[in-house]
């Protein structure tokens, strides 16, 4: 019997689960080589150790790595999804304190290339994990373009990783200002990686936040700041997240500073932006 999606998605639409959903965090970054993943993967262990049933999408579609930060590989992947050939929750891996993974492969289409059966096929089977997880974490591709804005719109807060040099606050910059006049996002939040020191951190964090409010007329938080440390290269680099090979180091507490900060905040069992109707309406579907 051919599996009727438009079927399912009036089914999960008019009938919602009663339990709290997710909360659904999407993170972004202005520019390549910020450490986002790094963060991602690292901020999703310490939400799974600290009891939170988390699960991390890999949503750049085409340039896939969250596997690569864990050194894992996983046999399927989003492409297999995309292609009706396994379900979402077949394509789960795992991963340290039970980290949910959904990876993707590099080189899958982007959605605006997708056919119509493919999109909604997606939508269908992403809007399952809403009420599943506590945190649904999307790791983006960095910059701007329509799945960034896509994904960042279905979130309860984006976080916006930066770094001190100037080129990446230009970028983020932008990246918010394009986030805000598309009303984009409901809340932003902003991280800090890979700082000289804390006061060098918190500054760059404050003069974004600054700039945000006054130009753009919209509050940005400062939730986080990574300090640069050889290890977090050298973990990178043996693909062994360091807050399992390092776990009382700075950046370590301070990805548990930030990981406990965005536990604090609750969701709405409620949701205004929920990702079903959030994903159909963005990608369409029938």
């Amino acid at each position: 019997m051919k599996w009727d999606q438009a079927h399912l998605l009036r089914q999960r639409v008019g009938k919602a689960p009663p339990r709290p959903r997710a909360k659904v965090i999407t993170i972004v970054s202005g520019k390549g080589g910020v450490g986002k993943t790094n963060l991602v993967v690292n901020l999703g262990i310490a939400l799974s150790r600290n009891g939170k049933t988390t699960t991390i999408v890999d949503a750049d579609l085409g340039l896939a790595n969250v596997d690569v930060v864990l050194g894992q590989y996983f046999d399927h992947d989003l492409e297999h999804v995309i292609k009706g050939e396994k379900r979402l929750e077949e394509i789960i891996g795992f991963g340290p304190y039970g980290l949910r993974i959904v990876p993707s492969a590099s080189g899958v289409q982007g959605m605006a290339n997708m056919s119509p059966e493919e999109r909604e096929r997606l939508i269908t089977e992403l809007a399952t994990l809403e009420y599943n997880t506590d945190f649904l974490i999307f790791d983006t591709g960095a910059g701007i373009s329509r799945n960034v804005l896509a994904f960042a719109n279905l979130a309860d807060e984006v976080v916006v990783v930066v770094t001190p040099e100037p080129t990446s606050i230009a970028d983020a910059y932008a990246l918010v200002k394009l986030l805000v006049t598309a009303r984009a996002a409901s809340g932003i939040a902003l991280v800090v990686n890979r700082s000289l020191s804390i006061e060098d951190g918190r500054a760059t964090g404050e003069r974004f936040m600054m700039l945000a409010e006054r130009f753009l007329r919209h509050k940005v938080r400062l939730i986080g700041v990574v300090s640069d440390d050889v290890l977090v290269s050298q973990a990178v680099r043996r693909q062994h997240p360091f807050v399992l090979s390092h776990p009382e180091s700075t950046p370590s507490r301070q990805v548990d500073a930030i990981a406990r900060s965005l536990a604090g905040e609750t969701v709405s069992p409620i949701a205004e932006r929920g990702l079903l109707l959030g994903l159909k309406r963005l990608f369409g579907g029938r």
